[in-house]
């Protein structure tokens, strides 16, 4: 296993420790820091794994972010929608 898909899953991992610990915010704060440390980790798979290695972990960093990314889609939405009136 390369550096780089062992570093993701101790990322996943990280994640699941991260989200078992109870959060007076709802685990924004904690979401914010895996954002930003996980960014860099997927795009070092993709350069280094290649596509298919670099689609499974942005498939499981998109199952971990589910409740930030369906916020951000219903922001884009909501902004669609209101520019096309």
């Amino acid at each position: 296993m390369s550096y780089s898909l062992s570093a993701a899953c101790c990322w996943i991992i990280l994640a699941a420790i991260l989200a078992a610990i109870p959060s007076n915010d709802n685990h924004w704060r904690r979401a914010y820091f895996l954002m930003a440390l996980g960014l860099p980790i997927v795009v070092w798979v993709y350069v280094n794994d290649g596509l298919m290695w670099g689609l499974a972990v942005t498939a499981a960093a998109a199952s971990i972010f589910r409740w930030p990314l369906r916020y951000l889609w219903s922001w884009f939405l909501r902004h669609v929608k209101t520019r096309a009136e």
